[in-house]
């Protein structure tokens, strides 16, 4: 049921596009309630899950750290496609490698906590895969890539955080070392999730739409503790 929530999620996104061609501000809407429901997945779940099991709380610090680092040096490549912002332009020439390689990277990361860390997480993923699939795939039909460039590069980025949920649940190195890998993941979804939520403001003023988003989010997390 993971393996299929994940792809779906991708799939729905992408056929949001074809159907109704949602527009920005929907699109903002579901970026900013996705971000609050992922910081508040990892604040209320897997920050205190990570350090209630290692008593080396320093060490679980750093591991966060690097993970925010570590998001940074892909976003680098991504263009901040991983919280729904796509920053660059293509005349079609030339595929977007690292794009490609640094969101499968990303997405691969993503599933790797999940066996560990129940279904909080994984509806989080879900949700938050949902408005990326859409930024991600308006991007790509407004490129002259072919069709089946397109149905391809959506087809392996959502075969990748189901890739990562069996890599972390069957690989041993990633058993051995699933705390240390979960801190590892809260500090990308930290960055992540804090992003989104500052992109999604428009000129730091408020906005009710936004702000009911976000604390849809909050509440939906806080419901399940």
């Amino acid at each position: 049921m993971n393996y299929i929530l994940l792809i779906l999620s991708v799939l729905f996104g992408s056929m949001l596009v074809f159907l109704i061609k949602p527009n920005n501000k929907i699109v903002r809407l579901l970026l900013a309630f996705s971000g609050a429901y992922l910081l508040s997945v990892t604040i209320l779940h897997l920050l205190p899950e990570v350090y209630t099991v290692n008593s080396n709380a320093t060490l679980t610090g750093i591991f966060i750290l690097i993970g925010i680092i570590l998001q940074s040096v892909l976003e680098s490549f991504s263009k901040g496609a991983e919280h729904g912002h796509i920053h660059m332009h293509s005349d079609g020439k030339d595929f977007p490698t690292l794009l490609f390689v640094s969101l499968c990277l990303h997405a691969f990361s993503e599933g790797l906590p999940i066996h560990n860390t129940g279904d909080n997480l994984l509806w989080a993923i879900v949700v938050h895969k949902i408005p990326i699939a859409i930024v991600l795939t308006t991007f790509l039909l407004n490129t002259k890539y072919s069709k089946k460039t397109v149905f391809c590069f959506l087809f392996f980025f959502g075969l990748m955080s189901p890739i990562g949920v069996l890599v972390g649940d069957k690989i041993q190195f990633f058993t051995k070392y699933a705390t240390e890998i979960t801190a590892l993941i809260i500090g990308v979804f930290l960055h992540i999730s804090t992003i989104i939520l500052f992109e999604s403001s428009e000129n730091h003023k408020f906005n009710l739409q936004k702000f009911t988003a976000i604390l849809l989010g909050i509440i939906l997390t806080i419901a399940t503790l």
